[in-house]
This record gives structure tokens, C-alpha cells and sequence, in this order.
């Protein structure tokens, strides 16, 4: 669908960021770490098995929807820049303009920073940091206050969304479109988890908050379907780097709904000496679907084996804490 998004659509932001001081564009190009997909969903992962009742009524439920929430807009993200197909700003093409007072050891992360490639709309960090921090403020309802976790959540989504826009890998319209779908696509997910506030009705449970009857499923299907739609788009447009995306969308939004299965929502936190290995462990699995991208089905079972792992693990935890004390 190339031409609905124009290739060239800056509206004089990037004159404003180059009479930025180098030292600010640094410091931005740390601040969009705060987006990165490892860094969302280990920060979801350990929410989730860790959270107690004192951040939420629910904590199994509410980190599970969180991460079914970041997963369904990385699935629009995905479907997004299939269908659009809209380029990146020329900054984000090398080579790359490094401070030359950066020590070397700085230079390649730098570097590694301010290219990209892909396409640039929406902005996968604008949208991923809005549904990722959004969710968090609204599922983890007991932690301070409303006030405060939601303009705590407000400000690192603008910040990282500025940060792109400050390194130049992505166009104002861009990051502005990605808050919007993030945020979206988290209402859409605890529409369809069955949260009272969404819904406009009392929950069963006052006592124990809008989290005590959420449901992430439907929201992991949703992720599948429309990570599914996305695929079928960028196999059509011949965008290669789409279909992976999309294929990864699909295999997280049908392991989150395989995981889910395992679990009735009630059980306790994870204890740490199950929790550790398993984020190894996943962890890799996630990293090894990245590296084998070019592999399209072993990243497909990576992704699905290590989002299964995370979302049961609260359910098989006892089994395996039984396991390491034999």
C-alpha cells in the first residue's frame, strides 16, 4: 500500500533537532533504550511473575494482560508498516554522524542507535513504550497513586517517542501515530480481558479491583489474528522484514494463549530461584528467534516455546522448585 503515507513527510522537525547540542542527541539516543523490545517485555515478564497484591488485586491476571496488551500493539505496529510501507527519514541511512568526543567504546553503540532500517510508520518504539508504560499504570493499580503512575507512564512515552525523532530514525507524525496506537490498542486489549473500566461495568469483585476477572486470552488472539493480517500484507508487498515481524507476532499471540491455559490466575509470585533460569532461558530462546530470523519456522517455535514458558511459568513453578530439590 506504498503512497498512503508520503515518503517525506517532516514538517521542519529535523532543523529544530540539528541545532541540538551533540551531548542532548546522547542523551536521547539512551533514553530510546527505555522502548526496546527486550527491555519491555523482560520488565512485563518479571512483573508478572513477581507482582503481589499490593500492586495489584490480581497480579497473575494484571501482568498477564499487560504483556497481552504490548504484544497486540506490536501486531499493529507490524501491520502498520506492511501496509503503508512508508520509509524512514534520511537520517536514519548511514553513514552515521558520531560526536567525534565519544570514547570508543561508546561510538559503535552510538552508531548502532541512529541507523535503522525498515519502515517508519508507526514508530514500533512510540507505540510499544505508550502500550508497554500505559498498561502498567492502569493493570497495577495499587502502586502509588493513579495520578502519579499515569503521568509517570505519560512522560517516558513522550520521552521516547522524542527520542526518535531526536536521533532521526523516525518523523514527529510518526511517534505521534505510534503513541496513538499504543495507547489504542491497550484499550482494545482490556476491552476484550474484561475490564470493568473499559467496559463501563461493576466488576464481580470490589475488594479486589478491576484486575480480579481478567481474562488475557481473547487479547493473545487478537495479537495472532492481526499479526496474521500483517503477514499476509508484507508477503504480498514482498516486505521481507514484515513477514518475520509478523511471523513473531503470530507465534507470541498464540503461545500467550497456550500459556494462559496453565494457569488459573490465582497462584503466587515466582520464587526467585525459578524465576532466574527461567528468564535465562527465555530469554535466549527470544534472542535465538531474532538471530534465526532468516529461518522463518525455528523462529516461529523459538518465539511461541519462550512466550508459552513466560506465561505458564507462575502455574509450574511448584513442580519446578520440586524438581530442583530432588
Amino acid at each position: 500500500m506504498t503512497g498512503l503515507v508520503a515518503a517525506e513527510r517532516g514538517i521542519g522537525e529535523f532543523a529544530v533537532v540539528d541545532a541540538l547540542p551533540e551531548a542532548v542527541v546522547v542523551v536521547f539516543a539512551a533514553v530510546t533504550h527505555l522502548a526496546d523490545p527486550w527491555l519491555l517485555f523482560a520488565m512485563l515478564a518479571v512483573g508478572y511473575w513477581f507482582a503481589s497484591e499490593g500492586v495489584a488485586g490480581s497480579p497473575r491476571r494484571a501482568g498477564a494482560t499487560a504483556i497481552a496488551a504490548v504484544t497486540c500493539a506490536y501486531a499493529a505496529t507490524a501491520l502498520g508498516k506492511a501496509w503503508f510501507a512508508a520509509p524512514r527519514p534520511p537520517g536514519a541511512m548511514p553513514p552515521a554522524d558520531v560526536p567525534t568526543w565519544l570514547p570508543a567504546l561508546l561510538s559503535g553503540w552510538y552508531e548502532a542507535q541512529v541507523l535503522s532500517d525498515g519502515f517508519g510508520f508507526p514508530s514500533g518504539h512510540a507505540t510499544g513504550g505508550a502500550a508497554a508504560y500505559l498498561a502498567l499504570a492502569l493493570l497495577y493499580d495499587r502502586l502509588w497513586t493513579d495520578r502519579a503512575r499515569y503521568l509517570a507512564a505519560g512522560a517516558v512515552a513522550v520521552a521516547v517517542a522524542a527520542s526518535r525523532v531526536v536521533i532521526e530514525v523516525h518523523y514527529l507524525v510518526d511517534v505521534l501515530a505510534g503513541l496513538l496506537v499504543g495507547a489504542g490498542t491497550v484499550a482494545v486489549a482490556l476491552r476484550l480481558a474484561g475490564d470493568p473500566r473499559v467496559r463501563g461495568s461493576p466488576g464481580t469483585d470490589a475488594a479486589a479491583g478491576p484486575t480480579a476477572d481478567l481474562n488475557p486470552a481473547p487479547a493473545f488472539a487478537l495479537a495472532a489474528v492481526v499479526s496474521a493480517g500483517a503477514l499476509a500484507v508484507a508477503v504480498a508487498g514482498g516486505h521481507t522484514g514484515e513477514v518475520v515481524e509478523a511471523g513473531i507476532g503470530i507465534a507470541a499471540g498464540a503461545g500467550g494463549a497456550i500459556g494462559w491455559r496453565f494457569v488459573d490466575g490465582e497462584e503466587p509470585s515466582v520464587p526467585p530461584r525459578v524465576a532466574v533460569p527461567a528468564l535465562a532461558v527465555t530469554g535466549g530462546l527470544w534472542v535465538g528467534a531474532y538471530a534465526l530470523a532468516g529461518t522463518l519456522p525455528v523462529t516461529l517455535v523459538a518465539t511461541t516455546a519462550a512466550v508459552v514458558a513466560v506465561v505458564a511459568l507462575p502455574a509450574l513453578s511448584g513442580r519446578i522448585e520440586r524438581s530442583l530439590a530432588e
